[in-house]
């Protein structure tokens, strides 16, 4: 089965917790802390890998979790990192974050990859929380958790030629005479229902192109009807455009235009590409009828055009010699298409910003730094919990809080931290 579009869910490693504790020997009465920080967790990226050429690999797994950091120890000692995951697709994925169908990678190249879930931090050990005036701190980071997130993976196949062409115009047939593929092929529309992949062999010429063979498209399948309409984006990495059109069809010329129409409508810079025309079955009469005119039609246009019989082999040798004028060089042919590819990187800003919203019957809070001292912090140690308060009353947030009409009870909530709203003494309990 070709698979060219999967959701996947991906979570990176959370970081390992910070120790709490306290160096304990032999006549050292007062040791101090040596709480070890956590490790860092895994993250996840996504790589090319030349080897694939579906994304057949998440047909049936679509959950995918890094390892999360180990936790820090004793004597300083710091937890292990988690091992980072990487998910091999083949060139020309496109990685889209599917909740906001931001692009965050258009990857094409051997070895390009992207990072698409960050790992968590480790947290700090009690060793980074000692003061002249607070000697034994029991307060230790738990580790940050890791980015989370749906992903769309969506391939548009990376080849030098694509056929297109209506169904039964004899795509399969020809890359089956150019090509070493065997696609399966009948004598009757929609034998294609995915595409098919071959290598051209031109003989003494060191260039080996290649060859995607697009299922047939038909009238509206840029709007979305039928089977074409699917993989109309896999013909938009081609160098070259073959317009293969059936000659023995009642109207040569209307199949023509339809193709040349629905190109047009799902991008117009695919007419901008090197386009040849291949008029096939000259092996039937009704096009061989037909070919005189369809000839002097496309003269008059100055596309290029070549007549064929894919079944008997007549013309392949002149189809041969036209496709290796239209190709680049062995050089060039060795890069791939344009869009050459890009990797979107954001940067991680981490500021004291935030805002408080009505949600729920509550608040919320939202701001990257104090959700991650939220998702960092273990409330159920005291120390931590007065510290976390503090964190509160530096950044401004319950100052914020309280004009917003937060009274003694009321649920706030930071990332996935939910807090019940306790009045400090001074308010008049």
């Amino acid at each position: 089965m070709f698979l060219d579009r999967v959701k996947i869910w991906v979570q990176a490693g959370s970081g390992g917790d910070g120790a709490a504790t306290f160096r304990r020997e032999a006549h050292v009465p007062r040791g101090g802390p040596d709480g070890g920080d956590g490790g860092r967790g895994g993250s996840i990226y996504v790589i090319v890998d030349p080897g694939e050429t579906t994304l057949r690999d998440f047909q049936y797994r679509h959950h995918f979790k890094a390892e999360p950091g180990g936790r820090g120890e004793r004597a300083r000692r710091h937890g292990k990192a988690g091992h980072d995951l990487r998910l091999s697709v083949p060139p020309g994925t496109g990685v889209y974050d599917d909740a906001t169908d931001a692009l965050l990678a258009d990857l094409v190249a051997h070895g390009q990859e992207a990072l698409v879930a960050r790992g968590g931090r480790g947290g700090l050990g009690n060793t980074h929380f000692k003061t002249a005036t607070h000697q034994a701190p029991r307060h230790a980071q738990k580790g940050e958790p890791g980015e989370e997130r749906w992903l769309r993976l969506e391939l548009r196949l990376i080849a030098d030629i694509g056929l297109v062409g209506l169904p039964n115009a004899g795509k399969s047939t020809l890359l089956a005479a150019l090509t070493a593929a065997r696609p399966k092929i009948a004598d009757y529309p929609f034998t294609t229902l995915e595409p098919n992949l071959g290598v051209l062999d031109l003989g003494d010429d060191e260039r080996r192109p290649t060859i995607a063979d697009v299922p047939g498209l038909i009238e509206g399948a840029s709007g979305g009807a039928g089977l074409g309409h699917a993989f109309l984006r896999h013909v938009e990495r081609t160098r070259i455009l073959v317009h293969v059109v059936d000659g023995s069809a009642r109207d040569a010329e209307w199949d023509y235009g339809v193709i040349r129409d629905e190109l047009r409508a799902h991008d117009p810079r695919l007419l901008e590409k090197p386009i040849l025309v291949v008029f096939n079955k000259l092996d039937l009469p009704a096009a061989a009828e037909a070919w005189p005119a369809f000839r002097s039609a496309r003269t008059k246009d100055a596309m290029p055009v070549v007549g064929i019989s894919a079944a008997t082999g007549e013309g392949i040798d002149r189809l041969r010699a036209a496709l290796a004028n239209l190709l680049p060089p062995l050089d060039d042919l060795a890069a791939p298409p344009e869009p050459a590819g890009v990797v979107v990187h954001r940067l991680d800003t981490m500021t004291d910003t935030f805002v408080v919203e009505r949600e729920n019957g509550g608040y919320r809070v939202r701001g990257r730094r104090i959700e991650r001292l939220a998702a960092q912090t273990n409330f159920d140690n005291e120390e931590s919990a007065e510290r976390f308060q503090r964190d509160l009353a530096r950044l401004g947030i319950e100052d914020e809080l309280r004009r917003a009409g937060v009274r003694p009870g009321d649920t706030v909530r930071i990332g996935r931290t939910e807090l019940e709203w306790e009045p400090q003494p001074w308010e008049g309990q």
